[in-house]
């Protein structure tokens, strides 16, 4: 009689912790869906981004959109300084494209087109210098609002 509550109370703590995993995997699941924003400042303008902080956002950036809904753009954050390459894959709308050294503008990809090409085949657009962030913008931002090369985007303070 003991040994059947024993194996009952393991079946009841076993449902537990499945019920608790199953809620922890939908948790993360969501939140994996979440996509993180920050305030950043740009040519004296303030723009609400998107953050790509996951291999997966990075590799989608903004594919499949229809535009930037809410937000002005999105920035891709990476660990290292290099020639990070970008290309138009499943894209909808045309972006500017802009890297930055540690927050200094080091090139720009102005009025960027989507592709309609196999895989293989997607120009990829380099820096002409290494950089540790990108900036992707509505097209024309670049031209409308004058940047170059050199100038700076900080984190807003508000």
């Amino acid at each position: 009689m003991e040994v059947e509550k024993k194996k009952g109370g393991f079946k009841k703590i076993n449902l537990v912790f499945l019920v608790i995993f199953f809620i922890a995997f939908l948790f993360l699941s969501v939140w994996n869906l979440h996509t993180p924003s920050a305030e950043v400042v740009l040519k004296d303008k303030n723009l609400n981004v998107m953050i790509a902080n996951t291999s997966e956002k990075k590799l989608k950036g903004l594919s499949d959109r229809k535009d930037l809904g809410k937000f002005n753009g999105m920035m891709f954050l990476f660990d290292d300084f290099g020639r990070h390459g970008f290309v138009m894959r499943d894209m909808l709308f045309n972006i500017d494209i802009v890297w930055f050294n540690s927050g200094k503008v080091v090139d720009i990809a102005s009025n960027v087109q989507p592709e309609n090409v196999p895989e293989n085949e997607l120009k990829v657009y380099y820096p002409r210098k290494e950089a540790n962030m990108v900036l992707e913008l509505p097209a024309g931002w670049a031209e409308q609002n004058n940047l170059k090369i050199g100038d700076i985007l900080t984190v807003s303070q508000e």
